[in-house]
């Protein structure tokens, strides 16, 4: 088991932020039982790629193992992981529990989410806690942080040294609303931010220049893997938010291997958003083993030779 002394080695992701470098996360969901296999297969494929992997916590509202022992698992494989952290499930007094607990095993990296809406998943009739969402999950990690629980009462077995990251959707159709949105997670504690599946570079770049611009936090911008024409159209009906555009449909529709045709696509974008922003978030759903070839193609270099920004 992995504890706070020798785990000391593996915040590499918080470094590499703090320093200015240009970062690589991936996402990899736990497992849907009790067999981590699969999940350890394809993070051993980021080893040396990424700095941090995300392990997705109730993601589309879809049942998976919790993200507090999976985090752990990767932990013990010497993969250091970000740790998400869901308001749907649990009230502030579990919250504030699990991490704790995440804190005493070693696990840092850990992205505040509302959460997405039970009747999303594979449970819609389970009820929804929502007793905090982002923002207040962001104010109750900094004052674990600084040695105090949600009710400002000082905790008496030490304070977290947690590193707290925030989503983001630059493509959010209210402007004002993102713009307001992004500056309370700031102002909460947010340490990094995360995008969520971008296609529209345009905005992105417009996010960087007139919100984003000064405020000296890491954004990485959500790239991801599209395997075909069909997935992007599911993508698009089913992903709140999302428009795949059909320029892009129309080229893996075309493309004699979708697949290959959709890594073409990931690295070129990857390429872009490396002029715009400090990292990418890499998404490739049940194919993270192509995320190397993604970032290979893409002339993303491995970790260790990466140059600051």
């Amino acid at each position: 088991m992995y504890n706070q002394q020798n785990n000391k080695s593996l915040n590499a992701f918080r470094k590499a932020a703090e320093a200015g470098e240009f970062l690589i996360t991936a996402e990899v969901a736990p497992p849907k039982g009790g067999d981590p296999s699969h999940m350890l297969s394809m993070a051993a494929t980021l080893k040396g790629r990424v700095h941090a992997v995300n392990i997705t916590d109730g993601s589309r509202a879809v049942l998976r193992m919790s993200p507090l022992p999976a985090s752990i698992i990767l932990l013990q494989h010497g993969i250091e992981p970000i740790c998400q952290m869901a308001c749907r499930d649990r009230n502030r007094i579990g919250l504030q529990a699990d991490l704790m607990g995440a804190y005493a095993l070693g696990i840092h990296n850990v992205l505040a989410l509302t959460g997405d809406p039970v009747k999303a998943g594979d449970n819609p009739d389970a009820k929804g806690v929502f007793d905090l969402e982002a923002v207040r999950l962001l104010q109750a990690i900094d004052k674990l942080n600084h040695g105090f629980d949600y009710n400002d009462k000082p905790l008496g077995d030490g304070s977290l040294d947690l590193f707290p990251g925030a989503a983001v959707d630059p493509q959010c159709p209210s402007w004002s609303g993102l713009q307001r949105r992004f500056e309370r997670k700031l102002q909460a504690g947010a340490q990094f931010f995360q995008s969520q599946l971008i296609t529209d570079f345009e905005r992105l770049d417009k996010f960087m220049d007139q919100i984003a611009a000064g405020c000296d936090k890491p954004i990485l911008a959500g790239i991801f893997l599209l395997k075909s024409a069909k997935n992007a159209r599911f993508i698009n009906r089913a992903v709140p938010g999302v428009n795949i555009p059909e320029h892009i449909i129309e080229r893996l529709e075309g493309a004699k291997d979708p697949l290959e045709e959709g890594i073409k696509i990931a690295a070129e974008q990857v390429q872009i958003a490396r002029q715009l922003c400090q990292g990418v978030h890499m998404m490739a759903v049940k194919r993270e083993d192509l995320i190397a070839p993604i970032l290979n193609l893409a002339g993303v270099k491995p970790i260790g030779e990466l140059v600051t920004v």
